[in-house]
């Protein structure tokens, strides 16, 4: 199934890269139904918090009627954030599926690991390598296409 679901998440990742935002995407799943999707909205709401996991589980909560996403699966494309790690944290998420890894942001093992993390009351199974080329081949066309727009100004 965490394939199945993570097709969905890059899905999402798709849209956000049609409209220009990082191409990272994310679905929540609870007792195997998806409670919500979603995708980067930073560029298109001018907001720096507007990540996929954010609208995700705020959307999420908001179909599950409450904040906390006990018995949930959080997919992502890409590994959240140390922002996006408190919000999974937060909303009692017990498990996320990471398609690729960021070595240069990620809070779920590269950089820190804030979601494993005994000290914090609560912690999450993490899942990593679920379609990690997909994953991270999208993001490196939408940096390498930016890269090749910025040099063409």
């Amino acid at each position: 199934m965490d394939l199945y679901y993570m097709k969905m998440a890059l899905e999402e990742a798709k849209k956000a890269y049609d409209k220009g935002e990082v191409p990272i995407g994310a679905v929540v799943v609870r007792k195997g139904e998806v409670i919500a999707k979603g995708h980067n909205l930073r560029e298109s709401l001018k907001d720096a918090t507007a990540h996929a996991e954010i609208i995700t589980i705020q959307k999420a909560c908001k179909n599950a009627d409450g904040w906390r996403l006990t018995e949930s699966t959080l997919y992502v494309t890409i590994e959240p954030c140390p922002m996006c790690a408190g919000a999974i944290l937060q909303s009692r998420i017990d498990r996320v599926v990471i398609g690729a890894m960021d070595p240069k942001a990620g809070a779920c093992g590269s950089v820190a690991n804030i979601i494993s993390n005994k000290d914090f009351n609560h912690q999450a199974e993490v899942v990593t390598g679920v379609m990690e080329e997909e994953c991270s081949n999208i993001m490196k066309k939408f940096f390498k296409a930016l890269r090749d727009s910025k040099q063409k100004q």
